[in-house]
């Protein structure tokens, strides 16, 4: 992750000020902690507070380039020492001498990255460890315990008939111990009844490839590298996002040691998948924005000096990053149809990127060129590759011949007759399944020990238990041992997170910051949908497809918190202890909660001591 020189962005939430005017240029602020290598090249836009109560990023509207009178005044009361700005008739020499700025770690480390070469090797060194620390957290001990936990009863099991027969077939009873112990050949030919799309138990089939299915590593290893891959890109969306690796170091640490990222990369289901493919669509909508802005601007100017200015402004057919965001949401449809929620929320955003961008770039109609002009074609650009990528998952089913429902066309009386009579039986055998797969979801209210009302999801109040066994016998130094995995994310990130999140809530409407809105976005389509089923059952574990966000609105705000080396002594040693303090703590809390995470044997009274809320039982 290059240091890269950030575009001077003044704008609002989707990307333009509040009264659609081109804002001045932000000042580029030093970067903090270790970015601020004492450096020019480590310069970055990053967070800061300026007073209580007035925190904000160092490219909002108030850190613009261009000092006003105000400004001046302020500049002429630190050279006189007057509150009112006039000239003293003297002063102490000492009154004239400047604040030290900055903390002494950030002067350490200056002296100690004073070269382009330190300086990459920690722009690319220190994420490398982060990446490494995910690996170890995830892939150690993986196999165990031995056995198909949870939801991996269904899609190891139906991960391996993919393979075999291309579509998810059933299996006689009592298949789970013949499975773990080797006889897995033991499959039917008959199809069997799902409601998930095929992608991710096809990812899940390639570590079932690699590895065999007699070792529940290979049952695991897939979703485990997606888990680990995670790490690596939200750390270089955040580089991105914040302009900082010390907060792109940060967002990976967090994600790498919190509970729920590692249970969800341990564990053979499908909601990682769901999470992964999202935040690739979300990274792709990222750089499309700064893209699309760029590229508009560009035009517009073109067109200025030719002497005309369009009332609807340019029109953007080649948007590559749009079409790799439909892919990755396509994808992220075909893993669970949840996906569809992250692909109309964002679809929304960038015509209301784009209308908020010509609105500050002084277009007359920006408002209906986004919506009649550049609108459908955003569309055209997402929306059929993300259908194709969705019906390409299917292509087992559609070759073959004994997928469940794959024949209902052909039998008399169920296909469609007058003028889609000509739609192919494979299709319209498909769309009944997906209404069949519809109607079993909306009406899903079974009862379920570890169901969780999503009321209650950022409140953390009922984890999911994947695993609990007694031991006898184990080796955990009492007679009481208990193996078990509860997919439960590190206390302090999570309940951290949330307030974060609030927190940003009241800042978008404060400060109409674009980032804030952008990772509010991705929280909005991976929560609020389920706010709509709040009877239906559902569970904890599907928040790991928005936790990303909450992780990046954390970092966010830590980095608010830290301010940058500019800042004060006292400021930016403060900011420097509570956020160390922050990520030491945590990552204490994620060492005594790791146990639990991967089904180590411990005693029975370590496990209870976990349990911190009722609920949690």
């Amino acid at each position: 992750m290059q240091p890269e020189n950030r575009e001077p962005l003044a704008d609002v939430v989707f990307g333009a000020s509040a009264s659609g005017q081109a804002s001045a240029p932000a000042q580029p602020a030093a970067a903090e902690g270790p970015d601020a290598a004492g450096t020019p090249s480590a310069t970055a836009s990053v967070a800061t507070v300026d007073a209580p109560g007035q925190g904000r990023h160092a490219d909002s509207e108030e850190a613009t380039g261009t000092r006003s009178s105000g400004a001046r005044a302020t500049w002429d009361r630190i050279l006189t020492g007057n509150r009112d700005g006039s000239h003293a008739e003297s002063q102490p020499a000492e009154a004239l001498l400047p604040e030290q700025r900055g903390s002494r770690l950030d002067d350490w480390f200056g002296r100690v990255v004073n070269s382009p070469r330190r300086l990459q090797l920690w722009y690319w060194g220190a994420p490398a460890l982060v990446t490494l620390l995910a690996a170890v957290l995830r892939l150690w001990n993986l196999g165990y315990p031995h056995s198909l936990i949870f939801d991996e009863t269904f899609y190891v099991k139906d991960a391996y008939t993919l393979l075999n027969n291309g579509y998810e077939s059933a299996w006689p009873t009592g298949a789970d111990e013949k499975f773990a112990a080797g006889d897995t050949e033991i499959f039917l030919d008959s199809p069997s009844y799902v409601v998930h799309p095929p992608l991710g138990k096809w990812l899940i089939a390639v570590g079932l490839g690699a590895f065999g299915a007699g070792d529940a590593f290979g049952w695991r290893v897939s979703t485990a590298v997606i888990g680990i891959l995670a790490v690596v890109l939200i750390m270089l969306i955040a580089r991105k996002l914040f302009g900082s690796t010390l907060l792109a170091v940060m967002a990976g640490f967090l994600l790498a040691i919190d509970g729920h990222a590692i249970v969800m990369s341990r564990v053979a289901i499908l909601d990682n998948s769901v999470m992964f493919f999202a935040l690739v669509g979300f990274g792709a909508i990222l750089l499309d924005r700064d893209y699309t802005n760029t590229r508009i601007a560009v035009k517009l100017r073109a067109l200025q000096e030719k002497g005309t200015m369009p009332d609807w402004g340019p029109v953007l057919w080649w948007r590559p990053w749009l079409l790799v965001a439909g892919i990755a949401f396509g994808a992220t449809c075909a893993v669970k149809w949840s996906g569809l929620y992250f692909l109309a929320f964002f679809g929304v955003y960038v015509i209301v990127v784009d209308a908020l961008n010509r609105r500050r770039l002084g277009i007359p109609f920006w408002l209906s060129a986004a919506v009649l002009k550049q609108g459908p074609i955003a569309f055209i650009l997402m929306v059929p590759i993300a259908f194709l990528v969705y019906l390409s998952s299917w292509t087992g089913w559609l070759v073959t011949s004994g997928g469940y429902y794959r024949d209902f066309a052909d039998q008399p009386g169920n296909a469609w007759t007058g003028t889609f009579a000509w739609v192919p039986h494979a299709l319209q055998s498909l769309l009944h399944y997906h209404e069949s797969a519809y109607s079993y979801h909306v009406g899903l209210h079974e009862p379920h020990p570890y169901m969780a009302n999503p009321l209650g999801w950022l409140l953390l109040l009922r984890p999911t238990s994947m695993y609990y066994q007694a031991v006898p016998n184990g080796d955990c130094f009492s007679d009481n041992c208990v193996g078990a995995i509860t997919s439960i994310a590190n206390p302090l990130i999570w309940w951290a997170a949330t307030a974060a999140i609030l927190y940003l809530v009241y800042r978008l409407a404060r400060y109409r910051e674009w980032r804030v809105g952008l990772i509010l976005m991705g929280m909005a389509a991976g929560y609020l949908p389920w706010l709509l089923y709040l009877g239906r059952t559902v569970f904890q574990f599907y928040t790991i497809a928005f936790e990303p966000y909450m992780i990046l609105g954390l970092v966010f705000t830590l980095g608010l918190i830290l301010g940058k080396r500019t800042d004060e002594r006292y400021r930016r040693t403060r900011g420097i202890g509570i956020v160390g303090v922050f990520i030491a703590v945590a990552t204490l809390l994620s060492a005594f909660w790791y146990p639990l995470w991967t089904g180590t044997t411990v005693p029975y009274w370590f496990w209870l001591i976990h349990e911190w809320i009722p609920s949690w039982i």
